[in-house]
């Protein structure tokens, strides 16, 4: 990695938990990611959800389809959990090279997870079966139980859930994704190098208090919620750590402004196309760029097994303020658009280069 005080050079990186969505909204946002990211772990949270290894491959063709002309890049799909799913179809999506990895929702814990687990015992034999096979399971790691208040719901899931999880299956390679609280940190940096976990970059600039300044701010709802300042404090110190079981994953999740004003208000944060920028400016004002390029480029596929991109990426010193509206191709402004993390506000650095090789790292 080469830093300076007006560039950043480094391996490019993965993006290991993203929303890519499907139809009008796949195509708009995904090359927001292929832009920055080589590889990306696609969830599959869709209507109906991904859990077959047919609907696996005809989600990836759809994606493949989407990329712009001459962009590499490669979706990592996902099969969905549900308490009827059979271990077969682990087994053959597995060994057809097709499921990366299997995604665990608890039942209602967000968008699109009804059809997610209501028992956990229920999926054990799929588990075992994950854990023979070697195939990793990710997890959206909430409880919904509506006595549990909404701020203590990664505690209380650790608590109740992960813990016994772990060490039934030792073998099994574990992501709790997109945490958010000073426990959750603790508890990834004291398990075995079997457990992980990814960190959002709204996490890390944001608070509880966003979202209800001067009014509710929908554009701030994500879910797990953002909690408090200790909880960010404790997530910018895991991530700038240099610590491998802590990684780079955007849980960037579009929803479309009529859905995030909407009486439901979505869950979800759209950070894709400023991600890496908004990272940056997080690891620099930690005075932690030399740790950048371990937890963007580096960690996740060291965790994952995979061999690092030979590709470079590059950010300078260049000032950016990023849209209010993000358009989505082929509608009006009035009826599709979304609003980006950060809208309006300036970001101090900028992706300029991209896709350079490894021999072109001097130049």
């Amino acid at each position: 990695m080469d830093v300076s005080p007006e560039k950043i050079t480094l391996i490019q990186p993965d993006d290991w938990h993203v929303h890519l969505r499907d139809g009008s909204i796949l195509n708009g946002v995904l090359p927001s990611t292929a832009r920055t990211f080589r590889r990306a772990i696609v969830m599959p949270n869709l209507k109906p959800p991904i859990t077959t290894v047919e609907s696996a491959i005809q989600y990836k063709k759809r994606i493949v389809s989407a990329l712009p002309k001459g962009v590499e890049f490669t979706p990592l799909m996902t099969v969905y959990l549900t308490e009827n799913l059979s271990s077969e179809v682990l087994k053959k999506g597995h060994r057809e090279g097709v499921f990366f990895a299997a995604k665990l929702y608890p039942a209602n814990s967000t968008t699109n997870s009804s059809d997610g687990v209501r028992d956990l015992s229920a999926i054990d034999s799929l588990l075992e079966t994950m854990e023979n096979l070697g195939l990793p399971l990710l997890i959206h790691g909430e409880v919904t139980d509506p006595k549990i208040d909404i701020f203590d719901r990664e505690e209380v899931f650790i608590d109740r859930h992960l813990s016994s999880l772990i060490r039934k299956h030792q073998g099994l390679r574990v992501v709790l994704e997109h945490i958010t609280t000073e426990p959750a940190v603790q508890f990834v940096e004291s398990s075995s190098d079997m457990l992980a976990a990814t960190i959002t970059p709204h996490h890390l600039h944001i608070n509880r208090n966003a979202m209800f300044e001067g009014g509710f701010r929908s554009d701030f709802y994500c879910l797990p919620v953002a909690k408090r300042e200790r909880h960010r404090l404790a997530l910018r110190k895991a991530a700038t750590s240099g610590k491998s079981c802590f990684f780079l994953g955007t849980d960037s999740a579009p929803h479309r402004r009529q859905d995030k004003e909407s009486s439901c208000g979505c869950a979800g944060i759209f950070n894709a196309h400023y991600a890496l920028e908004s990272y940056a400016e997080v690891f620099e004002q930690e005075c932690a760029l030399h740790n950048f390029e371990s937890f963007a480029s580096v960690n996740g596929a060291t965790f994952y097994g995979l061999p690092l991109n030979t590709n470079l990426i590059t950010l300078a010193r260049s000032p950016q303020v990023v849209p209010k509206t993000f358009q989505l191709p082929g509608f009006c402004e009035r009826e599709e658009y979304l609003v980006p993390f950060h809208a309006g506000h300036t970001l101090r650095w900028s992706v300029v280069f991209e896709g350079a090789n490894h021999e072109d790292r001097s130049a």
